[in-house]
């Protein structure tokens, strides 16, 4: 049982080299920005944004039906 713990303990604890590839491995990028991508997020978010207007007119819009028909009772 103890053997199996220093394993586990030893497969989960970084060496500095490993820090080291991590944090250069980003700085390898280029600094160029890809303009589909950025159009593409803004198309998503303006597609999120469509249907929760689309959602908020139809509560406000089922609130107003249903007060209507309430009322005319």
């Amino acid at each position: 049982m103890s053997g199996e713990r220093i394993l586990e303990t030893e497969q989960t604890i970084k060496t500095p080299s490993d820090i080291d590839i991590v944090s250069k491995s980003p700085s390898k990028q280029s600094n160029r920005v890809d303009i589909n991508n950025l159009m593409s997020r803004v198309r998503e978010e303006e597609r999120k944004q469509k249907k929760e207007n689309l959602v908020f007119f139809g509560l406000i819009s089922s609130v107003i039906v249903i007060t209507g028909i309430i009322a005319s009772l």
